[in-house]
């Protein structure tokens, strides 16, 4: 008889590997705090707040399809650790004067595993699939502000387990073209599960994130400064060996920096550092390159490229490609 409840725990360890450690009390679907967005990935791997037009930043708020143009598809892709592999896709179509709306699709693959029995015989292989569809809405609100809300269907499949759930994440920008200035605001994954892998309900990857972006008048730079897990300054994640963190590890654990080199109107060069990425690594044993990140992005036309890496993991580097094309620009 295979020990059902090795196999469960298997299976949420792997995707609590995706950043469970910094969910106060656990959570499921952690898959959903993976950046979608290469350029994203650039500047750090949090980013709520650039108004490009970039159809990918709208996994991360939902009200920069403000900025993207009409009738435009894209493609995500996104290495993780060995055996596993992240992508996405989405499209954005104009809705009168004010409105966009958009569809998407993320996926996060595990490869397969090994099926046991309690003695530990080797039944043969299972495979691990986290999925997320979605539909959002976003409005111009007047004044520079933005607002959108992207609604969505999580389903994850781990062997014979499986869990689903619904949820919604609400986003707000404010953008004076003028100065060059971006406001962001962000409550994600607001909702619960339809259905638990055992008998008992988790909650979802709450997060509630505030950001801007700052361009130079005088030089060809944008600085973006992020935060994340505004509602989780105090946890258990905090404690290590016994010794507590000190409360200035605690606040910067919080942040993400990033910058935009823009020597033209088509090409970018971004680097970024995550803070509680790198003190997560550095904790794992990683210290080479813990929290950094780089990349670049070019846009010709009607196509759009931007390609990232990073470090997730401390076995792995993670490499990202972002592809757009609009039909109308």
């Amino acid at each position: 008889m295979v020990k059902k409840s090795s196999i469960l725990a298997i299976a949420l360890m792997t995707s609590a590997s995706l950043r469970l450690q910094a969910q106060e009390g656990g959570s499921v679907f952690s898959f959903l705090n993976l950046p979608t967005s290469a350029h994203v990935v650039g500047l750090g791997g949090r980013n709520i707040s650039v108004t490009d037009d970039d159809i990918s930043m709208g996994f991360h708020n939902p009200a920069l399809l403000a900025g993207v143009s009409d009738k435009t598809v894209g493609l995500n892709y996104f290495t993780y650790m060995r055996g596993s592999n992240a992508g996405s896709a989405s499209y954005a179509q104009a809705h009168g004067e004010r409105g966009t709306w958009g569809v998407s699709a993320q996926f996060v693959g595990y490869g397969s595993m090994t099926e046991t029995t309690a003695s530990g015989e080797v039944l043969g292989d299972m495979n691990a699939l986290d999925m997320a569809l979605g539909g959002t809405y976003c409005y111009l609100l007047g004044g520079n502000w933005a607002g959108g809300v992207t609604g969505k269907f999580i389903y994850s499949h781990y062997g014979e387990f499986t869990s689903c759930a619904l949820a919604v994440d609400l986003g707000l920008n404010y953008y004076k073209e003028e100065s060059d200035f971006s406001f962001s605001a962000v409550a994600r994954q607001v909702g619960g599960q339809l259905k638990a892998f055992g008998d008992h309900h988790e909650r979802l990857p709450f997060g509630l994130e505030m950001g801007i972006t700052k361009g130079l008048g005088h030089a060809p730079i944008r600085f973006s400064l992020t935060m994340c897990d505004l509602t989780r300054w105090k946890s258990d994640y905090y404690y290590s060996a016994g010794k507590k963190t000190s409360a200035g590890r605690i606040f910067t654990n919080h942040f993400c920096v990033g910058v935009d080199i823009l020597p033209t109107s088509f090409l970018h060069i971004s680097a970024g550092y995550d803070f509680r990425r790198a003190y997560e690594m550095k904790a794992a044993g990683s210290s080479h390159g813990a929290g950094l990140s780089v990349g670049a992005g070019v846009s010709v036309r009607r196509f759009n490229i931007s390609l990232a890496y990073a470090k997730y993991h401390v076995d792995a580097s993670t490499f990202s490609m972002s592809l757009a094309y609009s039909f109308l620009r």
